[in-house]
């Protein structure tokens, strides 16, 4: 058994991730960041859960940009392909996300 302190986390740099376990092809990370990622497409399902911090999810669906407010304890589900960016909002957020082992 191995338990994770999520609190205690600090990447070096904004998205590094703690990996924390590999099941069936899907990876469970916990990332720290404090800087938008970028706009980018799944290869996979993802599921994106706000540990702590707070997130803005930017997403696109036929060509419309939506946003939406993520807050401890909130799971975000997105489809392959779904476009989507996330911005922490008022400084670091960590975030446990499972996807598609090699998804960006």
């Amino acid at each position: 058994m191995e338990v994770t302190n999520v609190l205690s986390f600090i990447g070096k740099h904004s998205w590094d991730a703690l990996d924390i376990a590999q099941i069936e092809g899907a990876t469970i990370r916990l990332h720290w960041a404090d800087t938008p990622y970028i706009w980018h497409k799944n290869d996979g399902d993802e599921v994106f859960i706000v540990l702590d911090g707070q997130i803005r999810m930017d997403y696109k669906k036929n060509n419309t940009e939506y946003h939406q407010i993520l807050n401890p304890g909130d799971i975000c589900y997105l489809q392959i392909g779904e476009e989507h960016i996330a911005h922490p909002q008022n400084g670091p957020a960590r975030i446990l996300v499972i996807e598609k082992k090699g998804s960006i």
